[in-house]
């Protein structure tokens, strides 16, 4: 039974630089870099077969960041935010400037990762922010 045709990843030069950056980078998630190979792959035409062979993932992942890519470009590549318990500190508290994570964490009795997490997934990046592209 033949494979639908997979839609085409047409990358802009700001999105194929952005997304070799992402590769290279060394503060880059590896969990980002591995999408960003992903999706320079796609851009080749290579199907999600031959990607997920190349790179060592599954076959849906390959095709989850591919949709990914296509509907929300290269922010569909960042981390969605997660389900759990509710957020402790108000965006207001984040908005002030200058706070390093461990200085905001000791002001308010959260842990520094609490922080930086908070603070990425408020679109924020704090001074360590590794998830970034």
């Amino acid at each position: 039974m033949p494979c639908a045709k997979l839609p085409p990843v047409v990358l802009s030069d700001d999105e194929r630089a952005t997304l070799h950056e992402g590769t290279r980078r060394r503060r880059t998630a590896q969990a980002i870099a591995l999408r960003a190979r992903i999706v320079l792959a796609a851009s080749t035409g290579a199907t999600n077969t031959a990607i997920a062979a190349t790179l060592g993932v599954v076959i849906p992942t390959v095709g989850k960041w591919r949709r990914r890519f296509l509907k929300q470009r290269i922010a569909g590549l960042l981390d969605e935010p997660r389900v759990g318990a509710p957020r402790q500190i108000s965006d207001v508290a984040v908005e002030a400037a200058h706070w390093s994570t461990r200085a905001l964490a000791k002001k308010t009795g959260l842990s520094q990762s609490t922080v930086g997490r908070m603070w990425r997934a408020s679109g924020r990046l704090c001074p360590n922010a590794r998830g970034q592209l």
